[in-house]
């Protein structure tokens, strides 16, 4: 076999996303006239809501995985709703709905604000929620009875310390996580890496927990003696603990993410089965605090939820600087300029561009020209890591005469 040439000295920007020699290619050359950088000089407006074909299939795939989740979850209000009434009433039920709204805004917008450098299809976003406050609410129902068939304990106290420690975070993180393989096998074009799986994990968790608080938060409504106070329950889950589900179930999104580089079917399937246990293993300490609830919280609930955001923070700057490393590369091939690139690769640069366009009431154009040139990105970092090269070079071809289709709506 050859010896393949030298990897570019800065190929490999950051730790995310890492390039083998072999599978390096340079970028597409461009032979066109020379590009001109988007400036204030008008274009043709309203073209940029007609996609090309390869967006059209790719939204085409989307309506069916929507089609799909949206049937599962109907069928699956059949085994949740009942239970939850039984367990709530009406009035609890819809005191719970409503109490639960607040945790899962707090979540929601957390994802949001994490997938603003790219954000994900909504269609995609719709299928992990419903996921997460349906389908795996129901095959968690489906498969908790399976671990106590020919189970014995000694007393009632150790069966409930079972269903909490063992059975709970098995079978809910596998449900849940179903949801992120279900993503990556079906929908793997968006599925780009960790943050992506982050998003998508987030996502399936504020799901999940959305419904468990209906139940928390009507129970407590209906019988709080029993079920403890409204307001001491609502402090348990809803301020001190909203953010649970999505630290137990973003550590199988960012594994699986990290599989989504390469692409591969029993890649993702090995995420999986990899991805759940330390999801399994934080929810099982979560669950396992006892009298020394406050203490275990204070000293590790809140530093591995600190841990947490400062991962998320590491992983946005890596991605941040994959991304500009990409475009540097088209730049080289002709398909950007330097300050260009600068621009669409910073934050602060996107939003400099966004008030520029605003202002001449082209910022609509301007975002899809920054969505454009991000999902170019990384499609070329696809083809560099090996993950279904031809596919993703033509699929290169097709976004590169969309980005100069767009620069062309934004600055004429």
């Amino acid at each position: 076999m050859p010896t393949p040439p030298p990897l570019p000295r800065d190929a490999n920007p950051s730790w995310m996303g890492h390039v083998q020699p072999q599978d390096y290619r340079p970028a597409p050359g461009h032979f066109g006239p020379a590009v001109q950088p988007a400036a204030p000089l008008g274009g043709p407006p309203g073209w940029w809501g007609v996609p090309g074909p390869a967006a059209t299939r790719r939204r085409g795939g989307l309506v069916w995985l929507t089609f799909a989740v949206t049937l599962l979850a109907f069928a699956s209000l059949f085994l949740v709703v009942p239970p939850l009434l039984a367990s709530t009433g009406p009035a609890g039920f819809l005191g719970g709905f409503v109490a639960s709204l607040f945790p899962l805004a707090v979540v929601l917008l957390t994802v949001r604000v994490i997938d603003r450098w790219e954000p994900e299809p909504k269609r995609l976003l719709y299928f992990a929620f419903t996921w997460g406050a349906a389908v795996s609410i129901a095959a968690t129902m489906l498969l908790q009875p399976l671990f106590l068939v020919g189970a014995e304990f000694p007393s009632e106290a150790a069966l409930r310390t079972y269903l909490v420690t063992v059975q709970a975070p098995i079978v809910e993180e596998s449900a849940k996580g179903l949801g992120l393989l279900v993503l990556l096998l079906a929908a793997r074009r968006h599925f780009d890496g960790p943050v992506d799986g982050v998003v998508f994990a987030f996502t399936i968790a504020a799901g999940f927990a959305f419904t468990e608080n209906i139940l928390y938060f009507g129970r407590a409504i209906a019988d709080p003696v029993v079920s403890g106070d409204l307001a001491q329950v609502f402090v348990l889950r809803g301020i001190m603990s909203p953010f649970a589900h999505a630290v137990f179930t973003g550590t199988t999104g960012l594994v699986m993410g990290f599989a989504a580089r390469r692409g591969r079917a029993w890649t993702a399937v090995m995420a999986f089965a990899v991805g759940v246990l330390p999801a399994m293993f934080l929810h099982n300490r979560w669950n396992s605090m006892g009298e020394n609830f406050l203490a275990e919280y204070v000293l590790v609930q809140v530093p591995l939820f600190l841990a947490a955001v400062a991962g998320i923070v590491v992983l946005r700057i890596a991605e941040n600087r994959l991304t500009r490393q990409r475009l540097l590369e088209y730049a080289a091939a002709g398909w950007f300029t330097v300050d260009e690139v600068e621009m669409l690769a910073t934050t602060a640069g996107r939003r400099a561009a966004l008030r520029w366009a605003g202002g001449l009431g082209r910022k609509r154009q301007m975002k899809e020209f920054v969505a454009a040139v991000t999902r170019l990105a990384n499609i070329r970092q696809r083809i560099l890591s090996g993950r279904d090269v031809p596919l993703h070079q033509a699929e290169e071809r097709l976004q590169l005469q969309r980005v100069l289709a767009l620069r062309a709506a934004v600055a004429g």
